[in-house]
């Protein structure tokens, strides 16, 4: 998780200095892209290929692909050879976060394992607080190829560690009980939704080349699912839909992670754009709000497994971060950054504090032999509320703005007094809607059926696990 997290935050910095190397200020843009793209269309596949075939191989896969892509990254001559080596990276990457994810369910009691989700959460959030210090560090010193280099010695200790440690669970499941049809049709309908979500930051919504990409995107996924209805081992069970633990969590996680990440690009402009902060001061300044969501991971890990109505922690934690966001749309030219940082405390510690209760409901809530195929899913929808949420926000920001303000990836921080209202009020309106988003998954969230945590059944079977037509899905 660490290995994952860390090459997601630390990449950012050193973006500035990579375009200076290597030039081609069109691919900007697309060195994230291209990771995000293929993580999440490999997400819900690899959770599936867990279920039949057991979690240790793909977590290993998963990291030796991460480590020999990121040697590609950091060895890439030009920009679109660090796009391809960034869009294999994702594929990597995808498998290697939902199969850790899943197998916590396979490792650790029911009672353990929401504690043990909150200190994965901490982990991940302690590696985004490093990534972007070490990232700069990195780059002014060594050079921005170090910044994929040194996934290498984390990771090779992270594959020794899990290859003498980690065990086997056999498994009677052979390639033929592999969904191709629905691998195929789910890539063929994620890939163009996920590039149009992306093309709409320059392109526009109404662009011809976005309204195309999401016709075929509707058009294969709506194949998809009618083919996963007719197959034996489908990639996204659509039963697993009719468990409402499971529909309720994944709802919460897609707009959760709309609020969330889809507002987090537009606090830097905040930083530098409202209160005319350096990038270095922006950057430091994010770090309260990382070390409340560890906090509030930490902290609510512990305190789920000691209460009954859980729902009702991971609904305050959504208000929290409501409020929060409410805070931020508040911020104008002339706040003090003490503002800014309350409102990020908020923030994190409603996100910190929801995330590992859904994942662990879940895990709890379907079949041992649903897990890999049901977390995933969790995933799935918080890569793509991301997605969705950054692609909204930021033609909220471009709609309120106008022509004033150039807004884009790398956006200008405006220097006049009537650019910097220009851009608080399309701020404003950014930072509502996201306020808006966590407030519906509050209602949400008050909906989801509580399973026992707390001895709810036996450590996941040493043994063979059964085929997942074999099993019902339901509380």
């Amino acid at each position: 998780m660490a290995l994952s997290a860390l090459d997601t935050s630390i990449v950012a910095t050193a973006m500035p200095r990579i375009i200076a190397e290597l030039s081609g200020l069109e691919y900007y843009a697309w060195v994230t892209t291209a990771y995000l793209v293929t993580s999440t269309t490999i997400i819900p596949i690899s959770g599936k290929l867990g279920d039949l075939f057991g979690r240790k191989r793909f977590v290993q896969l998963g990291m030796i692909g991460f480590l020999v892509s990121s040697a590609l990254c950091g060895l890439a001559g030009s920009m679109p050879q660090l796009v391809i080596a960034r869009a294999v990276q994702g594929i990597f990457g995808g498998f290697l976060t939902s199969s850790v994810i899943a197998s916590m369910a396979d490792l650790f009691l029911p009672a353990t394992r929401a504690k043990i989700q909150g200190v994965f959460m901490s982990v991940f959030a302690t590696a985004s607080i490093a990534g972007p210090i070490l990232g700069g560090i990195l780059t002014d010193t060594l050079g921005w190829r170090y910044v994929f280099y040194v996934n290498l010695p984390l990771g090779i200790l992270a594959s020794v560690v899990v290859a003498l440690t980690m065990p086997r669970i056999e498994t009677r499941s052979t390639w033929r009980n592999i969904d191709v049809r629905g691998s195929l049709l789910l890539t063929a309908g994620l890939v163009p939704l996920l590039v149009a979500l992306s093309e709409t930051r320059d392109a526009g919504w109404t662009s011809p080349i976005v309204l195309g990409l999401l016709g075929v995107a509707a058009l294969m996924l709506a194949l998809f699912v009618v083919a996963e209805r007719g197959t034996a081992h489908p990639i996204m069970p659509m039963k697993l839909f009719r468990t409402p633990t499971f529909s309720v969590a994944v709802v919460v996680s897609f707009l959760a992670a709309f609020a969330m990440f889809g507002s987090n690009i537009f606090v830097p402009l905040v930083y530098q754009g409202l209160l005319g902060m350096s990038a270095t001061q922006s950057g430091a300044l994010l770090t309260p709000r990382m070390l409340a969501m560890v906090s509030a991971s930490l902290l609510s890990g512990q305190v789920v497994t000691r209460i009954t109505h859980y729902r009702f922690v991971g609904a305050a934690g959504l208000v929290s971060m409501s409020f929060g966001l409410f805070l931020l749309s508040r911020v104008h030219v002339g706040s003090s950054e003490l503002d800014v940082i309350l409102a990020l405390i908020f923030i994190g510690i409603g996100f910190g504090s929801n995330q590992p209760i859904y994942q662990n409901a879940v895990q709890s809530a379907v079949p041992h032999e649903f897990v890999g195929v049901a977390s995933s899913q969790v995933q799935f929808w918080r890569s793509l509320g991301q997605t969705v949420g950054v692609a909204v926000m930021g033609a909220v920001l471009t709609l309120r703005i106008g022509a004033q303000i150039p807004v884009g990836e790398a956006a200008v921080v405006p220097t006049s007094l009537p650019e910097r209202v220009a851009l608080a009020n399309g701020l404003d309106a950014v930072f509502v809607v996201a306020a808006i988003a966590a407030a519906i998954a509050v209602l949400v969230s008050l909906q989801l059926r509580e399973v026992p945590l707390r001895g709810r059944g036996r450590r996941a079977p040493v043994g063979p696990i059964v085929a997942p037509e074999a099993a019902s899905v339901g509380d």
